[in-house]
């Protein structure tokens, strides 16, 4: 028999051939839906990750909530009950942008024992009493996903559904974030996430409320890997904006310790049929415009950034500069995670969404 080819054998060993076309392993396999929309375990790490915006009490809000799964590899050979083979953590956050006001918790459990789980069938996953579930509803791979996280001074109970198909990142959900075959991994959103629901601030229910045509929107991302990380990579600067006339576009980079580009990538959908148009690696730059120093920790963040991309040029405003999280209790990370206003070179809002800049309190490590 013929060794397999460098590139080749690490994919087949990683088991990434779940979401790679025929040019990066044989036999190919499409994503499978629900099944990817649940856990992958054999993987080291994987997230879902939803943000939005809405309007509450006659004001603007943003909300984020993630849980994460981190497979603990030494101790998979362990037959203990108690062995932390999965460890799940979820992070919470809600920004009043009226009162330049930022919200956030954590929670972390291993695995098992009725506390924390995350079903591998599709998006269900817990961790005590917040919880994140995907159920189909009438077209075809459509989906409704429920929200439900009471922090310490807030909650979230809200129902975001899908108004538009799947956007399968990179190639065939196959997201490249590094110069080597293994920095890689599974990636899939869904933008455009209609909100209904409501939020909870000092005790008091805000329903959500109607607003203009592109409020009460969410995006989801759901991703997974083995290495998605290179060595030299130190964290990234992200984005996830639903436009206003209905498209979805994504940017990244991964920064050097000298702050200079590792690798970038990202996605245009233009419309809810349109095709995808990825972004080449040496087609995205992102130049701060604006920093904040956080007062809590003295980490320096470009919240205001011009993105290029092939797309366009914008500019990236953050609407309420201090969304920094403080995430040491459970992740480890501190990074900054916020509201933005996405807008072309005339100044006009284009869309809204999320921008996450990660390794600038610190080199980002995962798993």
């Amino acid at each position: 028999m013929h060794a397999l080819p460098t590139r080749r054998r690490w994919l087949l060993a990683a088991g990434l051939g779940a979401c790679l076309p025929s040019a990066y392993a044989l036999p190919p396999r499409a994503l499978s839906f629900p099944r990817d929309h649940g856990s992958h375990p054999l993987r080291r790490t994987e997230w879902w990750y939803i943000t939005g915006q809405l309007r509450a009490a006659g004001t603007l809000w943003g909300f984020q909530i993630t849980f994460f799964r981190s497979r603990v590899d030494v101790a998979q050979g362990l037959h203990s009950a108690f062995a932390a083979r999965q460890l799940l953590f979820a992070h919470a956050a809600l920004t009043d942008v009226a009162g330049k006001r930022l919200r956030h918790d954590q929670r972390i459990a291993r695995a098992g024992f009725g506390i924390a789980e995350a079903s591998e069938a599709d998006t269900d996953v817990r961790l005590a009493d917040w919880l994140l579930r995907r159920q189909p509803i009438a077209a075809p791979g459509s989906s409704r996903y429920t929200i439900r996280a009471q922090a310490q001074d807030f909650a979230l109970a809200l129902t975001a559904t899908s108004t538009q198909p799947l956007l399968l990142q990179g190639e065939q959900g196959l997201s490249r974030k590094g110069p080597l075959p293994e920095n890689t991994s599974c990636y899939v959103s869904q933008p455009q996430l209609a909100l209904s629901g409501h939020i909870q601030v000092a005790g008091q229910p805000l329903p959500v409320q109607a607003g203009t045509a592109h409020d009460n929107r969410a995006w989801m991302d759901h991703e997974w890997s083995d290495a998605l990380m290179h060595p030299d990579a130190v964290g990234w600067d992200w984005i996830g904006i639903n436009l206003t006339g209905g498209g979805a576009l994504t940017a990244f980079i991964l920064r050097r310790a000298d702050g200079g580009t590792l690798w970038a990538g990202g996605s245009l959908r233009a419309s809810a049929d349109a095709p995808v148009q990825g972004f080449g690696h040496d087609s995205v730059r992102f130049t701060p415009l604006r920093h904040w120093t956080s007062p809590a920790t003295g980490t320096r963040y470009p919240i205001e950034q011009q993105i290029d991309c092939p797309a366009g040029r914008f500019t990236l405003h953050a609407l309420v500069d201090d969304q920094e999280l403080d995430s040491r209790a459970s992740t480890g990370a501190i990074y900054w995670e916020g509201l933005g206003s996405l807008r072309n070179t005339l100044g006009r809002e284009v869309g809204r969404g999320y921008l996450e800049l990660t390794g600038y309190a610190g080199a980002l490590r995962l798993g």
